[in-house]
């Protein structure tokens, strides 16, 4: 495919747009919720760390501008969710959760500039391995990081705690991205398999979700209807054994009461005269 420069800038700005945004929907979720049960924080706290790796890896290289934009802006919002998993799930105080945060922050991007400056006197020397090691090392990262939250997935049996919009918003950045690299004057391999681990991981995360979340909905409603079954059957056997346990009245037959009544009959006369007499 022929290099257009427009078309490069165009489609990884989309990209970086849609990697920009797409954790602000799980944010939103955690804070909506109050919770990040079902969000692994390891997948967020790895990406954080993954886009030191990238970013280092995209200015180096020098490749467009919203290419070598979207890791720093990738870092600091994986870094607000793992910030989010600090305080809902580990139950740590806002203030200590809030510090984590900025001394991650401080740590990584110090990281990130070192490793800029260490790494480019050998790639303008035409040493591309080093370089290289930083691209790979972050599909490394941005592949294992979702391993986690496979196993979260298995936990529950179903997708729960992550926002599928912001699966769909990072698989589609993932796409974008991929098809800015086709319009450059050379295809950078490394940064195209990162973004298609991207695509396809996430694929996988949505897939699940479309199949196991309709199947747990059915089990809960199958679990609530025997539930009330069962608590139905609890009350009639409780309301069974009440009635057992009630003391039996002493019930006369029939025939004792007309025998009972001819007796009463027949000593009344008597009575009477004795009275009278």
């Amino acid at each position: 495919m022929p290099a257009n420069r427009a078309a490069e800038n165009a489609l990884g700005t989309i990209g970086t747009v849609c990697w920009t945004i797409q954790l602000v929907p799980q944010i939103w979720h955690s804070h909506r919720t109050k919770s990040t049960d079902g969000l692994s924080e390891w997948l967020v706290l790895l990406w954080g760390v993954s886009g030191a790796f990238l970013g280092t890896y995209t200015i180096v290289q020098n490749l467009n501008i919203p290419l070598i934009l979207q890791p720093q802006l990738f870092t600091v919002l994986s870094f607000v969710s793992w910030a989010q998993c600090q305080y809902y799930a580990r139950k740590r105080s806002k203030a200590a959760s809030i510090a984590m945060y900025f001394a991650a922050l401080s740590i990584f991007a110090g990281f990130e500039v070192g490793m800029i400056f260490a790494v480019f006197p050998s790639y303008r020397a035409g040493n591309m391995a080093p370089v290289e090691f930083f691209g790979i090392f972050s599909s490394i990262l941005i592949s294992a990081a979702l391993l986690p939250q496979y196993y979260e997935i298995y936990k529950y049996k179903e997708v729960v705690g992550i926002s599928i919009t912001f699966m769909a918003v990072d698989l589609l950045g993932g796409v974008f991205n991929d098809l800015s690299l086709a319009f450059k004057d050379e295809f950078d391999v490394v940064a195209g398999v990162t973004y298609s681990l991207v695509v396809l991981l996430d694929g996988v995360v949505i897939l699940c979700a479309i199949i196991l979340n309709p199947l747990a909905r059915r089990r809960r409603k199958r679990l609530a209807a025997a539930g009330s079954t069962s608590d139905v059957a609890q009350a009639s056997a409780e309301h069974s054994l009440e009635d057992d346990k009630r003391p039996e009245q002493n019930v006369v037959p029939a025939e004792e009461r007309e025998v009972a009544a001819d007796t009463d009959r027949a000593i009344l006369p008597a009575d009477v005269e004795k009275v009278g007499a």
